[in-house]
Formats: structure tokens, C-alpha cells, sequence
């Protein structure tokens, strides 16, 4: 018996999450940091590769060069998130591992 998922209100979705004025300078920020590195030539439309901040923008973080490196979507998006999309943290004493694929 399957059951019928209730399909996702993205009006809703943006209005509440993605068209804050906060997501909105976050989103900006990641885009800046593409362009830069497009302007380098190290990524390109298409090519599935993300740009990747060292420190995290949520940590202060900017797009400074030194900053910014390119990393493969699966490397880049494999770590543990939290609902609002931050990384989690390793328990204590532990060692924070990436998702398997």
C-alpha cells in the first residue's frame, strides 16, 4: 500500500525560507563566489562542480580567493546537515564522516 505524498507548496517554501532578505545576501554571496571562479576558469557552466568555501559563510567565512576552492557536487554536498542546512558538528571526541553514496 503506498501513500500519496502531499506535493510541496514552493510558493509557500520561498515566501517563508528562500525570499528572505537573509537567503537572498547568502544566495548572492555563493553566486559571487561562482562568478569569481568562472573569471579564474576553474569551473564552468554545466560541469558539476561546486565552489566550495573553506570557512562557511555561516561561520564568517567570505569570498576572498584564498577562501575558495572547487570541489566535486558529491565531495562538496556529502557532509551531515542539519534541517536548516548547516553542517552538523562530530560528537565528542568523535570524527565527522561523509555520507556514503
Amino acid at each position: 500500500m503506498t501513500m500519496k505524498k502531499k506535493p510541496r507548496n514552493y510558493k509557500k517554501e520561498y515566501a517563508n525560507y528562500q525570499g528572505t532578505a537573509e537567503q537572498k545576501k547568502n544566495r548572492a554571496v555563493r553566486n559571487a563566489a561562482r562568478n569569481t571562479m568562472k573569471a579564474k576558469g576553474a569551473v564552468s557552466t554545466g560541469d558539476g562542480k561546486h565552489v566550495n568555501h573553506k570557512t562557511p559563510i555561516s561561520k564568517g567565512g567570505g569570498n576572498s580567493p584564498s577562501n575558495l576552492t572547487v570541489k566535486k557536487e558529491s565531495t562538496n554536498s556529502s557532509y551531515p546537515r542539519t534541517r536548516s542546512g548547516a553542517m552538523k558538528t562530530a560528537k565528542r571526541g568523535g570524527v565527522m564522516r561523509g555520507r556514503k553514496r
